[in-house]
């Protein structure tokens, strides 16, 4: 019997570890619409100087891309002299950067620009650990120091990039967490931006880093093509890349954002229609606009791409939300980002070659209301609709209307059960395709906050879902969005909310009140585990 109980408790105590909310988001202030900016890797790699990086912050200041947003100017690997000093401290290479880092610093500052460093948390950079730039000048061990040095130079922006295929992904959170807060400890605000990708498994999209950093990548390295048929492996395309962010649309907000890594708008290896795809899909996802082109050497094309002010609003929108997909059918995609002012950004992309129709309704992208206006993001051309939102859209390419008028009805909510006065609620966050809602005490955290658009519930990036064709018994679920009928659902004013195709309840298993209790799908009775209260 001792044994038992032992056994009991220890049960209890895990499982409330595991319910145990996220910890809460990093909070430093800094990052709250994604950054802006350039970083010197994509087009130069190893070979930056001095020179070169203050020609780019005249540039990006003479083009008019300063006052556009474009402020952090990012000297990525190889700036390093190969060799700390004496008492340990980094120093740049001074072939490379004679007047010093912090000259650099204040030449950016004195710019109206911002500052910004690449480092790595393990022994090498990537440079030193594929041989291609000596020494072994990483933050392991030394990361109270650096920190102190780059508040020191005027740092205002750190890139801390894995590069290394050893550690767990907790090792990766302890380690990263370091310089987290040896940075707090700077009283310094640094954006602090991780990729815990590089040689390493892809945990990027494996968890939510917000509690660690304010942006986290969630691929391998990007290329300049659109699509290299990878999953999430080296390199990545465009719409390899989207297809792995997408889904983690409920991780982004102000402080912290989903990074796709920088952009190779106006670098060749694309058409035109697929760098403003690239731009636009950024914009809506509320990506870090990073250019990494020559900044010297624009042509007018590039510069009408990272210059429209209309996508550069969508992208920097105080809420900081990434867009949600309302459907993909394989080839037409349709993404939607709620904006502060009750517009909505509707993104219509086309995955395909050939030329195609994408069409929407403002009611599926959480309009309400029978008079809307749509602003096109690229040509500026406005029109008005009842509510159809569609466009020929060519092979990869990406319509973008703004879509205002009507009223919205998309404040995430808490779905409260009748009979136990628990929460619907994503079990340990997980955005796996097929996961299973319970009910669970009420704590308000986003796995328990669900967004109506339309017919859609949407949690942490994912849609409530049906099974197709299901039956009595058939489990609720996650599943990405698609706009099938099996995602559709009828909020009934005695609480109950059936599912337009199986015409199935959600329902409490078994009537059970008990925290960790599944939901499924039921013939509707309208019994007290089936009515649900919306808060």
């Amino acid at each position: 019997m001792k044994r038992l109980v032992t056994m009991l408790l220890l049960l209890s105590v895990v499982t409330a570890i595991l319910r145990t909310p996220p910890a809460n988001a990093l909070d430093n202030g800094v990052a709250r619409t994604p950054p802006m900016g350039w970083n010197s890797w994509n087009s130069f790699g190893c070979n930056i100087s001095e020179s070169l990086i203050r020609q780019m912050a005249d540039a990006i200041v003479s083009s008019g891309l300063r006052d556009l947003g474009y402020q952090y100017v990012v000297v990525d690997d190889c700036w390093f002299n190969p060799s700390r000093d004496s008492a340990g401290n980094l120093q740049g290479d001074p072939s490379r950067f004679p007047s010093g880092m912090q000259a650099l610093g204040d030449y950016l500052h004195g710019k109206g620009l911002k500052f910004g460093l690449y480092q790595v948390p393990v022994d090498k950079t990537c440079a030193q650990y594929f041989g291609s730039y000596p020494g072994a000048t990483g933050s392991q061990g030394h990361e109270a120091q650096d920190a102190r040095q780059f508040a020191a130079w005027g740092v205002d922006y750190l890139k801390y990039d894995w590069c290394s295929p050893n550690g767990t992904i907790n090792d990766q959170v302890a380690t990263f967490a370091k310089m987290r807060d040896a940075l707090a400890a700077t009283g310094r605000p640094i954006v602090y931006s991780i990729n815990p990708n590089s040689i390493h498994a892809k945990t990027g999209p494996q968890r939510n880093w917000g509690d660690v950093a304010n942006l986290w990548r969630t691929t391998e390295d990007i290329t300049n093509a659109w699509d290299t048929g990878q999953t999430n492996g080296y390199p990545m395309g465009i719409q390899n890349i989207v297809n792995v962010t997408v889904p983690l649309a409920g991780y982004a907000a102000p402080g912290r954002f989903n990074d796709p890594d920088m952009l190779e708008v106006g670098r060749g290896g694309m058409t035109d229609t697929e760098m403003r795809s690239h731009f636009a899909l950024w914009a809506v996802m509320a990506s870090p606009l990073i250019a990494g082109n020559d900044i010297r050497s624009m042509s007018s094309a590039t510069q009408a791409i990272l210059k429209n002010q209309d996508l550069i609003a969508v992208n920097q929108d105080s809420l900081g939300l990434q867009a949600m997909q309302v459907s993909n059918d394989g080839t037409r995609r349709v993404l939607a980002k709620r904006l502060a002012n009750g517009d909505v950004a509707v993104a219509l992309f086309n995955q395909g070659s050939a030329t195609t129709t994408i069409s929407t309704t403002a009611a599926a992208v959480g309009k309400t209301g029978t008079s809307f206006t749509l602003r096109d993001a690229w040509t500026g051309a406005t029109s008005t609709t009842s509510g159809a939102i569609t466009a020929s859209v060519p092979g990869h390419g990406t319509v973008v209307y703004r879509v205002s008028g009507g009223g919205t009805g998309t404040t995430p909510t808490a779905f409260v059960s009748a009979a136990s006065g628990r929460c619907l609620d994503v079990p340990n966050s997980g955005t796996a395709n097929g996961t299973q809602p319970v009910i669970w005490d009420c704590h308000g955290a986003a796995n328990q906050r669900w967004t109506v658009s339309g017919q859609t519930i949407q949690a942490l990036g994912k849609c409530l879902d049906a099974p197709l064709n299901a039956t009595a018994g058939a489990k609720a679920q996650l599943w990405d969005c698609n706009g099938g009928a099996n995602q559709r659902w009828n909020l009934g004013a005695d609480g109950t909310v059936s599912n337009a195709q199986s015409g199935l309840c959600l329902d409490v298993n078994g009537n059970n009140t008990a925290n960790g209790t599944t939901v499924i799908l039921w013939s509707c009775t309208a019994a007290a585990n089936q009515r649900w209260t919306r808060t």
